[in-house]
């Protein structure tokens, strides 16, 4: 078993209940009295391992954290975890969290060496990421990027174990991690036009270029369709938001992407023709 969790007392149940977990007790300190620097953390709970923080998630120390996962929520707004720790690594816990019925948000805190498990990390669904040595306003950037994906930036607690009513839609606000020159950059998925497959990667063009990440395209349709993001052909998913024309070309149906200069067309195939219409004429009531 191990060391009983830390907690932050406070004073009233506003705000956010997040997670940080690293093996380090340097590194935890850090990131626990930085988190603790923004108004929209109600409390932090701590982990020196990813065993330690399944067992708080799991509800083990908090009465909180299991009426939250009673009431229909995550157990915990958010999980800020170092990368590389001993026995299970943050990538492993983030597999795990992937496969809750209500996962929290992931944010990993990790160094510059760790770049291609960045890029891979994508995979499993993290919200954002924080490069060591961290600094104070990279962990408020990223807690405003939490406080967005859970619809609230001091929302009550429920620990009641009643469910939560008309519970907030996460916001278009997730970040891909791609690699360029030897540097991480994070794209908002908001920037990205359309996406092209190529193999099991997918290249995400944007108004400022394209990036290539290691994931399929499949996998992007499913993982984006509320976001907007439609396939048009089994080469290309793009932002329904952003199609300014659907026009009859000498091969069959294309849309266009933007307008003006920087308007691009791409090929619709056959089969998705009438459900592109459909979508266009009569676009869903929510979801996007």
């Amino acid at each position: 078993m191990g060391k009983m969790p830390d907690t932050v007392s406070t004073h009233d149940n506003t705000g956010l209940l997040v997670l940080a977990v690293d093996d380090e007790a340097p590194g935890l300190s850090e990131i626990k009295f930085l988190l603790e620097s923004s108004p929209h953390i109600r409390r932090v709970l701590t982990a020196f391992d990813a065993a330690e923080a399944l067992r708080i998630l799991r509800g083990d120390y908090e009465q909180e954290v299991m009426a939250r996962t009673k009431a229909g929520l995550p157990p915990v707004d958010a999980v800020f975890a170092d990368i590389n720790m001993p026995g299970l690594s943050g990538m492993d816990l983030a597999r795990v969290l992937s496969a809750f019925r209500y996962p929290p948000a992931l944010v990993f805190v990790t160094g510059v060496e760790e770049r291609d498990a960045l890029v891979t990390a994508f995979d499993v669904g993290a919200l954002d990421f924080i490069n060591k040595p961290i600094n104070e306003e990279r962990v408020l950037k990223a807690i405003s990027r939490v406080a967005d994906r859970v619809g609230r930036t001091a929302a009550p607690a429920n620990p009641s174990g009643q469910a939560a009513q008309n519970p907030a839609e996460p916001t278009d606000d997730e970040v891909i991690p791609v690699e360029l020159g030897g540097t991480i950059k994070l794209v908002p998925r908001a920037s990205v036009r359309y996406v092209e497959a190529q193999g099991d990667y997918a290249r995400l063009h944007t108004q400022d270029g394209s990036h290539l990440v290691r994931i399929p395209l499949a996998q992007l349709e499913e993982r984006w369709a509320n976001a907007g993001f439609v396939r048009i052909h089994r080469s290309y998913l793009v932002a329904l938001p952003l199609v300014s024309e659907l026009r009859m070309t000498a091969n069959g149906y294309a849309v266009v992407i933007g307008t003006g200069d920087g308007a691009k067309e791409l090929p619709v195939s056959r089969r998705r023709t009438k459900e592109l219409k459909e979508r266009i004429v009569r676009p869903p009531k929510s979801g996007w």
